[in-house]
């Protein structure tokens, strides 16, 4: 069963986004409320970028005052619907990346943390 698993059977559906000409301030503060640690960045429903709380960090003192855009990371690694549970869970550990998000044609269907990873080994651990 466990090996059956695709990215449309984890994946968080109803995800929390932020869109690039938003300030960085407003997307802290959504990420902050929902205690997580990155939200994807999305445009006309497709998907643009990626902003973490790393990457405001990183931005230093004044990334507050900028906009997502200015610091979200382009170049994203994404799967689609029915990648496996073994590929994902290869992209995670080789990558170190923890969240994925799941795309069609370029629009965001749902992400993939580590903890959706986690949640379906144990939900199939006697499967093993």
């Amino acid at each position: 069963m466990i090996g059956k698993l695709r990215a449309k059977d984890i994946m968080i559906s109803d995800v929390i986004v932020v869109e690039p000409d938003e300030s960085v301030a407003a997307a802290k503060l959504k990420m902050v409320r929902a205690n997580i640690g990155g939200v994807p960045v999305v445009e006309g429903g497709k998907l643009v970028g990626f902003i973490t709380h790393r990457d405001i960090l990183l931005a230093g003192s004044e990334a507050l005052k900028l906009k997502v855009k200015d610091i979200m990371s382009k170049d994203l690694v994404v799967v689609d619907k029915n990648t496996p549970l073994s590929r994902i869970s290869k992209i995670m550990v080789e990558t170190g990346y923890q969240r994925i998000p799941v795309v069609e044609d370029g629009k965001l269907l749902g992400l993939i943390t580590q903890s959706c990873v986690i949640k379906a080994i144990a939900d199939h651990v006697e499967d093993l």
